[in-house]
């Protein structure tokens, strides 16, 4: 692809023991595995030519029964399959009714119009907060009769462990990366657009929302002649300061980039939006502590639940990262950082269901995180999941050998996909046409190809493409096979 189209875009026997809360025991060996299905799904695995491991398992999801495996307990990154897991530590902490609230406190009386004080933005971690909420809450504001206050306009994002990126090894300008914050907005990027103007470019930087592009002076773009990289990123006087180079433009496009310090991105966007509607503000500087005072306005989220069914359904990193803090703060389990809240995580997985994962994030992003297609596999398979996540997670199409419809599927897949540079993941259920439920899943990964390939500074590096495509190829075989295998037919006749 194009550099200039890259740009240019804005933004899937022996049965085990059973334990008493109806998981099975990870040790549990098999026996007496069908040779025939064993063979040909072994034989996919040579055929996809991925290179680096592969281990998938596939468990009777009710008695936990060992269906097939390959390098089960060989362990790789989950990539976004990591989210699967956050969505189950969530609703545990939280509950399915959760929401995270965004509010404006007063920490003084309002007199004739002025708040007597400041007036504090102030988020619990609402991953979802956009311009057009925060230019909701300042048109409630205006209805109260505020008119400016005393003080200034502050921010508090403490309310959750901070943190500028997510993963500090991906490139600066991905989108997907962004900073953590009890206080969001955009999903913590600022929309950058582009237009060929004469012998050069027009430049914009904005917090868009639906009728408004409030400016910000929290970050500034430059287009300059140069090769590589495409982006570069400095952090000055607490600006973000980005460069890209011209020669990838083209004549006109947009991006979102991330932002590296949401909290005050939210407050100057409201600033702006306040300003609109005759709201004098003042500065706006970052509190040093949760504020106390009178809740002027307040904005929800939706519930836990609609989270993350949009967090599986479109693999939304921000979201899986908050709600997984949230759940670590109300645990107390005293978390300061995001890979501390992945500890903790992965502490809860080992006590509530046998398995020692090691995750440095909750949305999988991190490469580093480990965990194995059988201790998947077998979370996937208690009542605790199958009750909970499955009903959440996306559906996840069967298809011929040129991508075409299927007359009659033999399975029903629904699933967490998981992506990231030569590595590939799945795990979820599968129904057969026989009506037998499958907990399954399948990781591949090149570890070190993709350490080799982080220094090659591209989005997509070579290779990569082509990797993903294979094993999408690989996980559609073992679906496809395990579906015929396991259906009513194929109990009687194999």
């Amino acid at each position: 692809m194009a550099a200039s189209a890259t740009m240019a875009q804005p933004l899937t026997s022996l049965r085990p023991q059973a334990r008493p809360d109806g998981a099975v025991a990870l040790d549990a060996q098999p026996s007496g595995l069908r040779p025939k299905l064993r063979d040909s799904t072994a034989r996919f695995v040579e055929e996809a030519r991925l290179g680096g491991r592969t281990g998938f398992v596939a468990l009777d999801a009710r008695t936990g029964e060992i269906l097939d495996q390959h390098d089960a307990y060989t362990r790789l990154p989950p990539a976004s399959v990591a989210k699967a897991i956050t969505a189950l530590y969530a609703l545990e902490a939280l509950g399915g009714d959760f929401r995270f609230e965004t509010t404006l406190v007063a920490t003084g009386p309002i007199e004739n119009g002025i708040v007597q004080g400041d007036l504090v933005l102030a988020g619990t971690g609402d991953p979802t907060l956009d311009t057009d909420a925060l230019a909701e809450m300042a048109l409630k504001l205006k209805a109260m009769g505020v008119r400016g206050v005393a003080g200034g306009l502050a921010v508090w994002g403490g309310a959750v462990p901070q943190q500028s990126q997510i993963d500090p090894v991906q490139l600066p300008h991905l989108g997907y990366n962004p900073a953590v914050s009890g206080l969001n907005l955009n999903y913590n990027r600022i929309y950058f657009s582009w237009a060929r103007s004469g012998g050069d470019y027009e430049l914009s930087l904005d917090a868009r929302g639906t009728n408004t592009r409030p400016e910000v002076s929290l970050a500034t773009m430059e287009a300059v002649d140069r090769g590589t990289p495409v982006y570069t990123y400095a952090q000055e006087d607490g600006v973000d300061v980005w460069t890209v180079g011209r020669r990838y433009l083209g004549d006109s496009g947009s991006r979102w980039l991330p932002v590296r310090r949401p909290a005050l991105y939210a407050g100057q966007v409201f600033a702006a939006l306040a300003e609109e509607q005759g709201i004098e503000l003042g500065t706006v500087s970052e509190a040093a502590s949760a504020p106390r005072g009178t809740v002027l306005v307040r904005h929800q989220s939706a519930d836990l639940t609609k989270l993350i069914r949009d967090m599986l359904l479109y693999s939304t990193n921000l979201i899986a990262e908050q709600i997984g803090l949230a759940a670590s703060v109300a645990r107390g389990t005293g978390v300061t950082d995001l890979p501390g809240s992945g500890r903790a995580m992965s502490d809860w997985v080992e006590a509530r269901f046998g398995a020692a994962p090691d995750l440095v994030d909750h949305s999988g992003l991190g490469g580093a995180s480990r965990i194995s297609a059988m201790q998947m596999a077998k979370i996937l398979a208690t009542p605790q999941a199958r009750e909970e996540l499955r009903p959440l997670l996306k559906s996840i199409r069967l298809f011929g050998p040129r991508g075409e419809a299927l007359p009659r599927p033999p399975g029903v897949v629904v699933a967490k996909t998981g992506t990231l540079n030569f590595v590939s993941a799945l795990a979820g259920y599968e129904r057969t046409l026989g009506g037998r439920d499958i907990a399954f899943a399948i990781f591949s990964g090149d570890v070190a190809r993709r350490i080799d390939a982080q220094d090659e500074e591209e989005e997509r590096p070579e290779g990569a493409r082509t990797y993903n495509s294979r094993a999408k190829w690989l996980q559609q075989r073992l679906l496809q096979r395990w579906g015929i295998a396991y259906s009513a037919k194929a109990e009687t006749t194999n």
